[in-house]
């Protein structure tokens, strides 16, 4: 049911993907605006704030070639980060350690959403991060949205990964929590 212009950025490894795709709802074609940008080796083990401004400075000059990016409209960004996070809401998390060649302490232990949002307005990009997740999750979405009966998703790559639907009260951990969906990744 989904309609509008959104925006997504996929960081996983040495290269990065931004990609914007516009959703009808039932009639969605998806065939998003894709470019892959890799990562210079410095910003992979330096300080996290020059990652995200590189990252937020390659999203506004994405974002320039397709809509406006002086628009007072807040664009919408869903995040895929591919390493190791403690989920604290739909739109936030820890990073517990970097993998992948990745070593940049002072990420550690901080909310990476909000590091990247930081950039997105230092950049002067009005967008914000509405929803963080891993790659495996991105892949049970994309599949869930081109058949409903899709209910889990598996990465093999650098990792190796799984997630699957399941209702709320079959999840032991759980006990208690309340979602509008009754179901959890």
């Amino acid at each position: 049911s989904e309609k509008g212009i959104f925006y997504a950025l996929d960081l996983g490894g040495t290269n990065f993907r931004v990609l914007r795709v516009e959703l009808g709802g039932q009639r969605s074609d998806l065939d998003p605006d894709v470019e892959q940008q890799p990562i210079p080796e410095q910003l992979m083990t330096g300080r996290s704030e020059d990652l995200f401004d590189f990252i937020a400075s390659s999203l506004y000059q994405f974002v320039e070639k397709n809509d406006s990016v002086q628009s007072p409209i807040t664009k919408l960004l869903g995040f895929t980060f591919s390493f190791p996070v403690k989920q604290t809401s739909v739109s936030s998390g820890v990073l517990i350690k970097w993998t992948k060649g990745f070593a940049i302490r002072d990420m550690v232990e901080k909310e990476v959403a909000g590091a990247l949002q930081q950039a997105l307005t230092r950049k002067g990009l009005n967008m914000r991060v509405s929803v963080l997740v891993n790659d495996t999750v991105g892949t049970l979405a994309l599949g869930h949205y081109h058949d409903a009966d899709t209910v889990a998703a598996v990465i093999i790559g650098t990792g190796t990964n799984a997630c699957y639907w399941e209702r709320t009260d079959a999840i032991i951990k759980c006990q208690g929590l309340l979602t509008t969906s009754g179901g959890m990744v």
